[in-house]
């Protein structure tokens, strides 16, 4: 057997009793609960048109905000400091470093074999041209000589003599002749009379011919006998000596004896190797000052008198020389000294704090400030100076840079230059 539900038992009495007194009041309870929905979705519909026009509200006034603060942001000048862009001069000076040298330096070497019989210079002693600075005991080549002064004696002999039979000839031809026209002397005769002659004419000048070849080989062996003699080839210091009395030296070409080394040292070349960068600019004539670290208080002024015209693949290097006037003695050959040259620039370029240099992914960058604004512009750095750089692209001489400029500055932003800012000096 099915039971209805109680709720709906209930439900069926209050319907059957509404429709036997339909005007009597109807259930407090159930007008409560019909008004309070409708209070609900009031309140709930308030709450949310506040929300939204709260939010609305918020949101145009955080844009306000926002675009208030663009606008501040635009019309925001910094104040930046700036450098003054300074044109390089017409001569930059290099320094370098250098080697001193003789003016002109030669290895003596023996010439001929034999003992050393004098010495007459030591190592530091200053010689003349032509001075005497060793003597050589050459018994073999004065044997030679004698010999050979004897033999030419000999030639010089056996020319008179030919000489004598020639003239003989001459005579005999003389007096035969006309008498080999009248008959008298037979033409056989006359044939041998002209031919002795010229035979007699031919010894003499073979005769002459080995005099002069004596004479030639005499002279080379006095020659020989001269190296004996060895003497300064220019006026100089003695700044080697390999040799002492009694030494044997010798005289072959390959393996000569070394006994001295002289120099000359009243000018002295200095020898200094310039960079690729500044090499081009070198030429005789250029200024030069050199300075030695052990004599702070000198400098000895000069010009680039040589330049090798050609740069050492190995170090991109000029060689260059310069002389200096030494005639104190002051500088020594195989110094170390510091050479400051005087070179002309050849383009022209313009010096900037290094502060003001922008790295990014751009390259090297400067912000230059144009009509109160900034102008962000690529730059070519040549040489870096420590406090300030060299370029020569990108910039002119007079405008200002900015000097450590912020990483939110950007091409075209207003800023206001600091009137007392100055470019560090170096």
């Amino acid at each position: 057997m099915n039971e209805t539900p109680i709720h709906d038992r209930d439900e069926t009495l209050r319907t059957d009793a509404e429709r036997k007194w339909p005007n009597s009041p109807k259930p407090r309870s159930r007008v409560r609960r019909g008004w309070g929905g409708v209070l609900f979705a009031t309140g709930a519909a308030l709450l949310l048109t506040a929300g939204v026009s709260f939010g609305a509200s918020r949101h145009h006034s955080q844009r306000r905000q926002v675009m208030a603060t663009a606008e501040e942001m635009r019309e925001f000048a910094p104040t930046v400091s700036v450098g003054q862009v300074e044109a390089s001069p017409s001569v930059v000076s290099v320094t370098l470093p250098g080697t001193t040298a003789a003016f002109a330096a030669a290895n003596i070497y023996a010439r001929a074999t034999g003992y050393i019989s004098k010495r007459n210079v030591d190592i530091g002693d200053s010689v003349k041209q032509g001075e005497l600075l060793a003597e050589l005991a050459v018994p073999e080549i004065d044997d030679q000589i004698s010999q050979n002064e004897a033999t030419l004696e000999q030639l010089n002999a056996a020319v008179q003599q030919a000489q004598a039979n020639a003239t003989l000839a001459q005579a005999t031809w003389g007096r035969d002749k006309p008498l080999l026209r009248d008959g008298w002397v037979t033409g056989h005769q006359g044939d041998i009379d002209l031919q002795t002659v010229k035979a007699d004419e031919a010894a003499v000048s073979v005769a002459q011919a080995n005099v002069s070849a004596q004479e030639r080989l005499l002279g080379v062996l006095r020659q020989n006998r001269a190296y004996a003699s060895v003497v300064a080839p220019f006026d100089g210091v003695i700044t080697q000596r390999n040799v002492d009395v009694g030494s044997l030296v010798q005289g072959n070409a390959n393996t000569g004896t070394f006994m001295f080394e002289i120099m000359q040292k009243d000018v002295i070349r200095v020898w200094v190797y310039v960079p690729q960068d500044a090499a081009f600019g070198v030429a005789p004539g250029v200024d030069a000052i050199v300075r030695v670290p052990e004599l702070p208080n000198r400098q000895f002024p000069g010009e680039v008198t040589r330049i090798a015209d050609a740069l050492q693949s190995g170090t991109r290097t000029l060689l260059t020389e310069i002389d200096i006037p030494n005639p104190d003695g002051a500088l020594s050959p195989g110094s170390y000294c510091s050479v400051e040259l005087k070179i002309p620039r050849k383009t022209p370029s313009f010096l900037i704090p290094a502060e003001a240099l922008i790295f990014n992914r751009n390259g090297l960058q400067a912000a230059v400030v144009e009509d109160g604004k900034a102008e962000i512009r690529n730059v070519k750095v040549t040489r870096d100076l420590g406090t300030r750089v060299e370029v020569d692209a990108g910039l002119k001489a007079g405008e200002q840079v900015i000097l450590n400029p912020p990483v939110t500055l950007i091409d075209g932003a207003k800023v206001q230059p600091r009137p007392d800012a100055t470019a560090p000096r170096t």
